[in-house]
């Protein structure tokens, strides 16, 4: 990275401002996830329908679909630290708001300020992590930050089990236990922002130049390679996220016979995975430099996850498993691999861009899953209502396979072009 200084802060400083971040991406994480495991009981207590649960989190992208650039850019600006204690700020708010939103409206309101907040601080915390880490080992430190978030996600999952007083008191209780979390991550945020400008005034950290004015025309000279990880990006979490934080402890409930309970600690393992697998494909990133191949081999497992879950009864275990490992390998990989294709004066705004187009997925696919299940009346009464989302589901897992294979095609072609070129003697 330009700008980079000969200093680096000290190891005990470094693990300090690691801990920091992974406590700001734990707590904004569980405060995502935190629908997904009283979505039955705001169903059955407020009369919410399937459409309106998906808009809980769909509102929750749709701001991002446009913001979230903007809020790269001032990133870029304006400095990481700034904005992580910002957004942190509008996150808690948001999740006050939920958890007051005894009517539909009220809690999308909340849902919306949580979004606008957390999807800018994720921006924020991967450029922190590249000023801080630059090197070797930064798919690894990156893996293992995204790894301490997914343990958020493991957590509001497995709340009905170790919060269960709360569930029984009815859907408000374990929202406030997510504005509690929220409450955790600010708590973060202010403690790496007096970090990174300790450390900035002592001049240890890799700091690009100040960027020129955007223009965003700029956008048109990304390479393609970038552009292929932004549609990775899109598909597969636009599957990952609607289904598993939104829709699947419902579905399981309801279509596979199982208790709250049960149903969300099998969910959990789609997160709790990552928290010791993505570490570990992170430095195997390191160690062998295989972007695209590792894109595709997590990729692969989402749409054969899908086809177990729709085909094989009992399946859900096996397609849990085949999820866990595909959301370990595939985020992992993705957003280091960001790094290769995009200047240091830009990452702020190229992440920014890649989760504006994200959450625009996000958006579309929670409201078209709600949208199916309601239309083929999926209930306990009617379990197979659930199979047009499952399908649906199943074919943005394989849009998602096609373009890391088209990645790792362009990839070979490029690594053939120069052999081709000194058995020619042309140049290219």
């Amino acid at each position: 990275m330009s700008g980079a200084s000969s200093a680096t802060p000290s190891f005990a400083v470094q693990t300090l401002m690691f801990a920091a971040s992974a406590i700001v991406m734990l707590g904004n994480y569980y405060g995502y996830d935190s629908i997904g495991p009283v979505a039955e009981q705001l169903s059955r207590e407020l009369h919410f329908s399937d459409t309106q649960i998906g808009t809980l989190n769909a509102i929750y992208s749709l701001p991002n679909i446009f913001l979230v650039s903007i809020g790269g850019v001032l990133v870029d600006r304006l400095s990481a630290r700034r904005m992580v204690v910002a957004t942190t700020a509008v996150c808690l708010v948001g999740a006050a708001v939920t958890a007051l939103g005894a009517q539909f409206p009220v809690m999308a309101t909340g849902r919306l300020l949580f979004g606008i907040g957390s999807e800018t601080l994720v921006v924020a915390v991967l450029v922190a992590l590249a000023q801080w880490f630059d090197g070797r080992y930064l798919a690894l430190l990156m893996a293992m930050n995204l790894s301490l978030a997914r343990l958020g996600s493991y957590l509001a999952d497995r709340s009905p089990s170790f919060a269960s007083d709360l569930y029984t008191r009815g859907w408000q209780p374990p929202l406030w236990l997510a504005f509690a979390f929220a409450a955790i991550s600010f708590a973060g945020a202010l403690f790496y922002y007096w970090l990174d400008r300790r450390e900035a005034q002592r001049g240890t950290l890799s700091l690009p130049p100040p960027p020129d004015r955007f223009d965003w025309r700029h956008l048109l000279s990304f390479r393609a390679e970038y552009w292929l990880l932004v549609a990775v990006c899109i598909t597969f979490y636009s599957v990952i996220f609607p289904f598993r934080s939104t829709f699947a402890i419902k579905y399981l409930q309801e279509a596979q016979g199982m208790t709250l309970a049960a149903a969300s600690t099998l969910n959990s393992y789609v997160f709790l995975a990552p928290v010791f697998a993505t570490p570990v494909f992170g430095l195997l990133l390191d160690r062998t430099g295989r972007n695209a191949p590792l894109l595709a081999a997590g990729a692969v497992l989402l749409p054969i996850s899908f086809l177990v879950l729709a085909t094989i009864p009992g399946g859900a275990g096996l397609s849990t498993a085949l999820l866990g490992v595909s959301f370990s390998l595939l985020p992992a990989v993705l957003w280091p691999t960001v790094v290769r294709y995009v200047s240091a004066e830009h990452l702020g705004t190229a992440y920014g861009l890649m989760t504006s187009l994200q959450n625009a997925g996000l958006f579309g696919a929670n409201v078209i899953a709600g949208y199916l299940n309601d239309t083929s009346a999926a209930s306990a009464a009617n379990p197979a209502g659930y199979a047009p989302m499952l399908w649906f589901f199943g074919a943005l897992s394989l849009a998602a396979f096609a373009a890391t294979l088209w990645l790792w095609m362009r990839g070979k072609s490029a690594a053939a072009a120069p052999s081709r070129a000194a058995v020619t003697g042309s140049r290219e």
